[in-house]
């Protein structure tokens, strides 16, 4: 195994604006030998996430930066092809932050073994993986839904928004989405079961807003920032949550980031708002994983990938997340199973 080449793609630049292919150091090393305690993986799928731009910024964050010349950070599933660590036996099925690369050689520690029985591996990578458990701590702990709350969600075809919509119904909530395009529109209230669906492309969001929450928004799941955050601050029902999950209208931006103008509508509505990061909840992963399949086992929940082919193509396909090319949970396929 250690003589077969690993392929990788590293950070190369800290980009400006939309990361460019120039962005990138495409290079190729020994597949690793797992030291002790270590597990080495064969990669199959990887995650592509909003959240990776930010992460190829230099400053204070949640999380330290990607290091120039190091493997661009990235979750995935793969299967142990080699294993130096008691829990995890050749042929394996395994999530972990394995990056950008063809094989990754990490402790097991920092892996979870995960059942295909279950789920088939891509679902891992949305609604049993990071984006799930963003939608299910974000909404329920943040967001705090009742019974016959009004719930919007922006970005609601997205891997995090329809989920967060999906366990808004569940919750016994209204569930609102604000999503781009007329297709993306139908999926979540003909598929996913969402009560209305407001096209950002094609509608004075304000308008719809008011349309649909006449008694106002009782939880607001943010996932865009920018201007539709302050049109649905002004729209906020009394003692609202807002969640402030991501802000994707504003990765890319060369200019300050916008901030909320709106957001004396907190005061007058005695509302709070308040930021989440789902790695503040990671002992609490596996009750909310056997919640989510247990509400897929019901059909109450579904799960959605926009799966595309090839390492070498991600710098491409990472731009779709900000194109709003995707639909669905985008997952970039390495490997076959």
């Amino acid at each position: 195994m250690s003589g077969d080449v690993n392929h990788q793609i590293k950070l190369a630049a800290r980009p400006v604006g939309l990361p460019k292919r120039t962005d990138w150091q495409f290079t190729e090393t020994r597949v690793p030998e797992p030291r002790e305690g270590e597990v080495l993986t064969r990669v199959l799928y990887l995650s592509l996430d909003p959240a990776m731009r930010g992460w190829m910024n230099e400053g204070k964050s949640y999380i330290a930066p990607v290091g120039i010349g190091d493997v661009m950070r990235a979750g995935g599933i793969g299967e142990v092809v080699a294993s130096n660590h008691p829990g995890f036996a050749v042929g394996d099925c395994v999530s972990g932050g394995f990056g950008i690369q063809e094989y990754a050689a990490l402790d097991g520690a920092q892996l979870t073994k995960i059942n295909p029985k279950v789920a088939p591996l891509p679902t891992f990578l949305n609604t049993l993986g990071m984006p799930g458990m963003t939608a299910y701590f974000g909404l329920l702990d943040v967001g705090l839904p009742a019974a016959g709350d009004t719930v919007v969600v922006s970005g609601a075809a997205g891997a995090v928004g329809a989920t967060v919509g999906q366990i808004a119904k569940i919750k016994g909530c209204r569930a609102i989405g604000i999503a781009g395009g007329a297709a993306k529109c139908r999926y979540i209230v003909d598929d996913l079961g969402f009560d209305a669906a407001i096209d950002y492309k094609a509608e004075d969001v304000r308008k719809s807003l008011r349309a649909h929450c006449p008694n106002g928004v009782n939880v607001y799941f943010d996932n865009v920032g920018g201007d539709i955050l302050d049109t649905v601050l002004a729209q906020l029902a009394r003692h609202a949550r807002v969640v402030v999950c991501g802000a994707i209208s504003q990765y890319n931006n060369t200019t300050p980031i916008k901030g909320p103008s709106n957001y004396l509508s907190l005061l007058v509505n005695r509302a709070r708002m308040e930021g989440m990061v789902v790695f503040d909840y990671a002992s609490r992963y596996p009750q909310a994983i056997r919640d989510m399949a247990d509400w897929i086992g019901e059909g109450k929940l579904k799960s959605r990938e926009d799966i595309v082919e090839g390492l070498q193509i991600f710098p491409e396909a990472l731009l779709k997340l900000f194109s709003g090319e995707n639909f669905g949970k985008l997952v970039l396929k390495i490997a076959d199973a």
